[in-house]
Parts: structure tokens; C-alpha cells; sequence
């Protein structure tokens, strides 16, 4: 059985490969879980003895298959958590993280399979980040910053970047939710805020925010061209 660090390491391996190509390297692993590079190194060959991942020394690691399998476990189980006291128990999306990072190292698969059931199979956590399923598949989001849309386009915010309590309080402020539909109205050249249209309203944010706003634009229907013979 692992312990809760050792799952910790291998979710925050989980991510950075999610980010990168190449393997995580020892101090973007330290940077990730905020500890020392020596107490890095000293796990990922813990790790690497358990075969959980591909160890080289100064040139970082990758997951085994075992080891991204219990990653993605933990981040199911993270994720579901999130989703049950935000949908179930009414807590807010910026109080749920720390619980659930108590509860996602819960050992017993049905009462995760259970939980997932109860809550109808969700495809993403409050957040709007994806869950995987029970065999650690997860569905591939086609997302790009707030801030690099046009004028005029529109488009549907699914994630945030930064999942911080203070940014959380940030959007309750305003009101902005997963989901909801974003325009691009107007662009100011001189420090790249932007003039935004949301569920009716329009108000300026800051290029910061606007670059930890993932969304969707809708795919472009042409119109059909009548053929002829």
C-alpha cells in the first residue's frame, strides 16, 4: 500500500506530463509539491524501486503505466469528492480542495464507484476539469486562454487555471461560473484588459484573469453548398 506522499508524487508527476513531452524534472517536481530537490530525488528513487516510475538521475521521470493508473486514481477520486460537496453538500468551489485532498487517498474502490454512480457519472469537477473513469481514461478538452480570443468571438468557459480560494472569490464576485458563455467585445491596447459579455453583462477584466479562463469556441458550421450536375 502506498502512503499519502507517495500517491502525492505520483498526481503531481500526473500533471506535469500533462503539460510537457518530456519527463518532470527533479526541481519542477519540487517546485510542484514545494520541498527540496533532495527530498525529490530521494522519492522518485523510491518510486523508481517500486516501479511506479522511470527514474534518470538529472534528467527527471515518467510514469510507468502502473504508476499513471493509481495517479489517475487519486485524481478520480479527488475530483468526485469535489464534485459530491460542491453539487450535494452546497459547499462552495473554493472551500472544497483541501477536503479533497483528505478524502482522495480513501482506499476502497466501491465506495468510490458508488460515489461516482450517486452522482450520475459527471464528466468534470466544479472546477470544469475532467474526471477520469475507473480505468484512468479522461476526456480530452479542447481549450485555449480567455486571452488570446479576438474581438467579436465567443466563446464557453469549461476550466480555470488557477483554482486558488482567492481567484475562486474572484469569480463568485463577478459572477463568472463553468459554463457560462463568454464574448470578446473590445480589447484595450494598452494593457490587453478586455471588455467582456456574460450571460448578458459587460464589464472589463484583467488580462491576468483573463489568461486563467479556459474555454471552448464553438466549432464553425459552413454552410452547405448546393452541388450541380
Amino acid at each position: 500500500m502506498l502512503s499519502f506522499s507517495e500517491e502525492n508524487y505520483l498526481k503531481a508527476i500526473y500533471h506535469i506530463e500533462q503539460l510537457q513531452t518530456e519527463g518532470a524534472s527533479t526541481n519542477t517536481v519540487a517546485k510542484k509539491m514545494q520541498t527540496k530537490a533532495s527530498s525529490v530525488t530521494d522519492m522518485l528513487q523510491k518510486l523508481a524501486d517500486k516501479r511506479l516510475v522511470v527514474y534518470k538521475k538529472y534528467q527527471g521521470a515518467l510514469l510507468s503505466a502502473k504508476g499513471k493508473k493509481i495517479a489517475a486514481s487519486v485524481i478520480r477520486k479527488h475530483r468526485l469528492w469535489e464534485t459530491f460537496l460542491v453539487n450535494k453538500l452546497n459547499f462552495s468551489w473554493d472551500e472544497v480542495h483541501d477536503i479533497a485532498e483528505q478524502l482522495e487517498h480513501i482506499k476502497s474502490e466501491k465506495l468510490i464507484d458508488s460515489l461516482d454512480a450517486f452522482l450520475e457519472f459527471p464528466r468534470v469537477d466544479p472546477h470544469g476539469d475532467p474526471i477520469p473513469d475507473k480505468d484512468g481514461n479522461m476526456t480530452k478538452q479542447k481549450k485555449v486562454m480567455l486571452s488570446t480570443l479576438k474581438e467579436n468571438q465567443q466563446s464557453k468557459l469549461v476550466t480555470i487555471k488557477d483554482s486558488s480560494d482567492n481567484f475562486l472569490r474572484y469569480l463568485d464576485k463577478k459572477q463568472i461560473a463553468i459554463g457560462n458563455t463568454i464574448k470578446v467585445i473590445a480589447i484595450e491596447p494598452f494593457d490587453k484588459s478586455i471588455q467582456v459579455q456574460i450571460e448578458g453583462r459587460e464589464f472589463m477584466i484583467t488580462e491576468e484573469v483573463a489568461e486563467n479562463l479556459l474555454v471552448e469556441i464553438p466549432s464553425l458550421t459552413l454552410p452547405k453548398v448546393k452541388r450541380t450536375n
